[in-house]
């Protein structure tokens, strides 16, 4: 079959640290921004991809709370091309049936992106084909620290007890509540580190480091990464039998 099989075990949720724009750009002579320009066109393949791979949820890696060291030339054409991106594809997430939401903290993003960030989890709220979860500014050290201020605000104000608080406390107050943990995890371009990337819910979650450059990550290579998925044992802490 060209597509994932049906009957194999494949992952449900995929997340991506989607890596390699600017060299891949460096490579063809090209402007850091026109990697990133490409790698976003990317995204489009790889989302409309996963119901034809039994991949219902998808999250990706656009902009980390440490991206903001980069140069102001390249980080405010990334703010730019995340407000052209949510814009262009609109109709498409509606037309593909995407359910997009974003995790991260907005606070420090233009009122212009946070706007548009809204109206977008607004408008595909219904939609159930295909759950994007975009990570901008998104760090996990970060989430994990807000999470554990709300979670100590509700102890101080009488609404938990302390003593109830145990490792499924913890997630209801993560970003990521409404989703399930990843099942894999891919970083594209070879390197070989997570990159402060959804810690909590990845404990047990299956890593695949590949040598592709995020804007060459096409579908046929995605088809590839969920095959080899299904052939690992996954045992979470268990024996091998």
């Amino acid at each position: 079959m060209s597509k994932l099989d049906k009957k194999q075990d494949g992952p449900r949720h995929v997340a991506i640290i989607m890596d390699g724009n600017g060299r891949w750009a460096t490579q063809k002579g090209r402007p850091r921004i026109f990697g990133h320009q490409a790698g976003a066109k990317r995204v489009r393949e790889i989302v409309e991809a996963c119901p034809d791979n039994n991949v219902k949820y998808l999250t990706i890696f656009a902009f980390s709370t440490e991206n903001w060291k980069r140069t102001q030339t390249e980080v405010a054409g990334l703010m730019s091309l995340f407000r052209r991106y949510i814009i262009k594809e609109a109709e498409n997430f509606m037309k593909e049936g995407v359910c997009v939401r974003f995790i991260g903290d907005r606070i420090k993003l233009d009122k212009k992106l946070r706007k548009l960030m809204d109206d977008i989890e607004e408008m595909t709220a219904n939609n159930t084909r295909t759950n994007l979860t975009i990570a901008l500014n998104y760090g996990g050290r970060d989430e994990v620290a807000r999470a554990t201020k709300r979670l100590a605000e509700d102890v101080a104000e009488g609404r938990l007890n302390p003593k109830d608080v145990d490792e499924e406390t913890l997630p209801r107050y993560l970003d990521t509540y409404v989703l399930p943990d990843p099942d894999l995890v891919i970083r594209t371009s070879g390197e070989a580190r997570i990159s402060n990337f959804l810690l909590w819910q990845s404990a047990y979650a299956e890593y695949e480091f590949i040598e592709t450059l995020w804007p060459d990550f096409t579908p046929d290579v995605f088809e590839k990464v969920l095959k080899g998925y299904g052939t690992r044992d996954r045992r979470f802490g268990g024996a091998l039998v």
